[in-house]
């Protein structure tokens, strides 16, 4: 679990974080507490490293 949120940070993962952060600072200062639910589906994603889609990762090819 450790090894999961602390390694492969990505610009994708930072993006979606600082997404979630303003979500939350906008919901927070326009009281609109709804927002927050969006700004906790963004922090999920980039805390675990999901997508919505479960295809966010492009599989590796071998070039022989």
């Amino acid at each position: 679990m450790k090894k999961l949120l602390f390694t492969n940070w990505h610009l994708m993962r930072w993006i979606r974080l600082f997404v979630a952060i303003g979500i939350t600072y906008h919901a927070i200062i326009s009281q609109q507490y709804f927002f927050l639910f969006f700004a906790a589906f963004f922090l999920f994603q980039a805390v675990f490293n999901t997508c919505s889609s479960g295809s966010c990762q492009i599989p590796k090819s071998k070039i022989e």
